[in-house]
């Protein structure tokens, strides 16, 4: 999973709510640690998305990102 978390709290809530494993969370950094670049965080969140999910292995791999004013995009991607 890759959430923006443009505060900590902010990503805190949304893993304690959707139940998810914190591990498997941002595992290299997320924009904290990486940095928040605005208008390219879905460009950076994708990239570091696909290259974990083919370091790792994994099918699937979940992106999530806000945008001002209380609004939010996701998305799904699989590897074949």
């Amino acid at each position: 999973y890759e959430i923006n978390e443009a505060f900590a709290s902010q990503a805190l809530y949304c893993v304690r709510k959707l139940g998810l494993d914190p591990a498997r969370v941002n595992p290299n950094g997320g924009a904290i640690a990486l940095g928040h670049p605005l208008g390219c965080t879905g460009a950076r969140q994708v990239a570091t998305l696909l290259n974990e999910m083919e370091r790792s292995g994994e099918r699937f791999g979940v992106v999530s990102m806000c945008i001002g004013t209380g609004m939010g995009a996701a998305a799904v991607f699989e590897r074949p």
